[in-house]
C-alpha cells in the first residue's frame, strides 16, 4: 500500500482524484467509509470523477452506467464489465491504498 492522501484532504461526502499503481483512481469518503475505485468507466473509458454517488454506487456522468463502490461491479447497462477497486485504510490521519 502507498500513502495517497491525508484524511484532512477529503471532507465527508467528498472525493479526490489520485493515482494508484499508475492507474487513475477516485478516493471517495461517504459518512465514515472510504472507497478507492478506478476512475474510468468500463463502458467508454471516460472518468467517473463527477458522477453522482447514491446508494453505495457511482453513476457515470456520460451514459448512466452505475458501479458498486465496494466491489466495482457494473450494476446496469451500458456497462457490462466491472471497474477495479483498491484496498484503502486510514492510519493516524493518513490514507493508504493499493
Amino acid at each position: 500500500m502507498e500513502h495517497i492522501a491525508n484524511i484532512s484532504d477529503i471532507e465527508p461526502g467528498g472525493r479526490l482524484s489520485v493515482i494508484v499503481d499508475d492507474t487513475p483512481a477516485l478516493l471517495i469518503r461517504t459518512n465514515d467509509s472510504l472507497y478507492l475505485i478506478e476512475d474510468v468507466c468500463s463502458h467508454d473509458g471516460q472518468p467517473l470523477t463527477d458522477g453522482p454517488i447514491a446508494d453505495g454506487s457511482i453513476r457515470c456522468p456520460r451514459h448512466g452506467a452505475r458501479f458498486c463502490l465496494q466491489t466495482g461491479r457494473a450494476l446496469c447497462m451500458p456497462a457490462t464489465q466491472s471497474i477495479r477497486t483498491f484496498a484503502v485504510e486510514q492510519r493516524n490521519g493518513e490514507i493508504w491504498g493499493g
